[in-house]
């Protein structure tokens, strides 16, 4: 499986950007999939997942949106009211947990598949 993701750029602090993530190889409908960001010097920081609803951190709860399209295999993170601290690389992530016990869709290491990495850069 390899993912694709896409959509990153520099804005300035209250826009909006909409980034992407194509999935090939095969389907990953029945796993979670997310967004994980990433600032040089700290750990990849869980951002949003979803199965079949959504899941948010705390940051971004509110601003965000993640959505997915099983049937072209794609996932969407719309992000609105961006702010500085949101100034990182965003990867997505597929072949998560199937379901949500204990959290385990916040923990990076048990997704297999990775995209490569976007930059989303927030200006003051």
């Amino acid at each position: 499986v390899q993912l694709q993701a896409s959509g990153g750029g520099l804005v300035q602090a209250g826009d909006s950007l909409r980034l992407s993530c194509a999935a090939s190889g095969r389907t990953l409908s029945s796993s979670f999939m997310a967004w994980f960001r990433q600032v040089p010097g700290k750990e990849r920081e869980f951002v949003a997942a979803i199965s079949t609803i959504p899941y948010y951190a705390d940051s971004v709860k509110g601003r965000f949106t993640i959505s997915r399209d099983n049937a072209k295999v794609t996932m969407d993170l719309q992000m609105r009211t961006l702010r500085p601290e949101d100034t990182a690389v965003y990867y997505c992530a597929g072949g998560g947990p199937s379901n949500s016990w204990s959290n385990r869709y916040r923990n990076p290491g048990v997704y297999s598949y990775w995209g490569q990495g976007t930059q989303v850069t927030v200006s003051s």
